[in-house]
């Protein structure tokens, strides 16, 4: 008898999958095999990648070894000259410009090991696109391909010729050849597409997939489309003799903000510390500590808010005892859907070090609602240009602020710091803070605010940049509409462009996780 035969020796395990941090090394390994003599990718490029569209991300992985891949982002090709490079259409190879609302979705490089190319690794990284695009309802792929053997007739014919002459079987090119077989059409040829291009003559052909399952959607990005409508609460500080008095202030607020049919509620930092003013505890650090029994109260409060009248609310700051015992200062945000998430701060002033021991958070955090991807830097964070980048390159498009500062010089402050960030990354801020007195309250005594919603500063925006603002000092509401719609094309084609004029040659902030 034949002994049983291990088929596991046999075994070569062939995937496609996304790609993960620890493939940058051996990619950028790859493509110095792939693409010699051209510039290599950069490993904050490729992590830029990771952290904005994943999903479009993919590697074929044999028997272990990264063996192929290929980069993509979603964009409104609409939006786009049709004379543009890879640079302009990747944002300089960081794909900060991918707009998940987008209606292409363009494909920036694939990439198979010369040792494997007879294994269809192309083909099948192209599949994994299609499949991306027919799950995301996507209209279509479109590409930038190279013709890679165009150097080998550039004598004997222009670009316009070679690839007329490819397209009718007469001569091969790689890339073109395999993208016609792949089922893409020629849509033109760009010049000055990749200048380092030397096979190409830096020439290359913009190409387009359809697909055949995809469902219109409304097309909006020719109109002032998506509006957002944003309730700031200037709260005032006053005493009060229980929690139900506080759960009564925020749910009348809460209401007011519904019944303008707001999409977000917004708060001020260390709302929760009003309940200090029925604790009978003179020392500080001791009533923060008794703050944060109410933790699992507010929590459950705000977050039946959220649900009842249908708002998404920015709970101001609380204080928060964790395992570890420490007290760290997190906002939350309460989606309307009853999902919660959290951002700590991350700078703490030195009043809050001396009077509550305060510690700080370590992550930048963007969340997904249903009206795109917001921040939220409480108070001080927002004085830190960083912060306000990173969430911008993670997606953000509003970023809530909400402050408590007790004069004048720390409010301008936060206001002044708002509106640069709202400038330089071209998007929405927004400030929340707290008025009024807590006279028996040690550090909580006295407030100064004047909240506001800022936006850049461009011509199809709001006059010196400012939505809406509050009067100083009084207790009131301010609500105010952003479109995110106008965000969006301003950023392709305001009369600045800060995120696309920078400068990654020269600098680039880094963000340790």
């Amino acid at each position: 008898m034949m002994p049983k035969l291990d088929l596991s020796k046999f075994e070569k395990k062939l995937i496609i999958r996304n790609t993960q941090n620890q493939d940058i090394d051996k990619i950028m390994k790859l493509q110095a095999q792939c693409f010699p003599g051209m510039d290599p990718w950069k490993k904050e490029q490729l992590q830029s990648h990771i952290d904005i569209f994943q999903e479009g991300q993919f590697v074929a992985e044999y028997d272990g070894e990264i063996i192929g891949s290929c980069s993509s982002l979603i964009i409104n090709f609409d939006e786009y000259d049709a004379r543009h490079t890879w640079d302009e259409v990747t944002d300089g190879g960081y794909i900060t410009n991918h707009n998940p609302d987008g209606y292409n979705l363009y494909g920036i490089e694939v990439m198979v090991d010369p040792a494997f190319r007879r294994m269809k690794i192309g083909h099948r990284l192209y599949e994994a696109r299609k499949e991306l695009v027919r799950q995301l309802n996507i209209q279509s792929i479109i590409i930038g391909g190279r013709i890679p053997n165009y150097y080998k007739y550039e004598d004997q014919m222009t670009a316009r010729e070679y690839v007329q002459e490819v397209l009718h079987h007469k001569i091969y090119d790689p890339v073109l050849s395999f993208q016609l077989i792949n089922g893409f059409t020629l849509m033109r040829i760009n010049t000055n597409y990749l200048p380092d291009d030397a096979q190409s003559k830096s020439y290359a052909t913009i190409m387009e997939w359809n697909n055949v399952e995809y469902m219109p959607k409304s097309k909006r990005f020719f109109t002032s489309s998506y509006p957002v409508r944003i309730c700031v609460v200037q709260y005032m500080m006053r005493q009060i003799y229980s929690f139900e008095d506080f759960a009564n202030q925020v749910e009348y607020y809460t209401d007011v903000a519904s019944n303008a049919e707001s999409d977000f509620v917004v708060f001020p930092e260390l709302l929760t510390s009003q309940l200090m003013s029925f604790m009978d505890e003179r020392v500080p650090s001791t009533a923060i500590r008794k703050v944060t029994e109410y933790t699992e109260q507010y929590i459950e409060l705000f977050t039946n808010l959220a649900i009842r009248y249908n708002i998404n609310i920015i709970g101001g700051s609380h204080f928060v005892k964790e395992d570890d015992d420490e007290i760290y200062n997190i906002a939350y945000l309460f989606r309307r859907d009853g999902t919660i998430e959290k951002q700590y701060k991350l700078h703490i002033t030195p009043n809050e070090r001396k009077w509550w021991g305060i510690r700080r958070g370590d992550a930048v955090r963007v969340f997904d609602t249903d009206c795109g991807k917001i921040a939220i830097q409480i108070c001080y964070d927002i004085e830190f240009p960083e912060l306000a980048r990173i969430a911008t390159d993670m997606g953000a498009k509003i970023i809530f602020t909400p402050f408590c500062t007790e004069d004048r010089q720390g409010y301008l402050r936060v206001r002044y710091c708002a509106q640069a960030r709202a400038v330089e990354n071209q998007i929405y801020t927004v400030i929340a803070g707290t008025v009024g007195n807590l006279p028996q309250t040690e550090n909580m005594d006295i407030q100064y605010a004047q909240s506001a919603i800022f936006a850049p500063s461009d011509f199809e925006f709001a006059r010196d940049g400012i939505v809406g603002e509050t009067n100083p000092n009084i207790e009131m509401v301010m609500i105010g509409d952003v479109d995110l719609e106008i965000l969006r094309r301003q950023r392709q084609g305001g009369t600045v462009r800060q995120l696309k004029d920078r400068r990654f040659d020269v600098y680039r902030i880094e963000y340790k996780k």
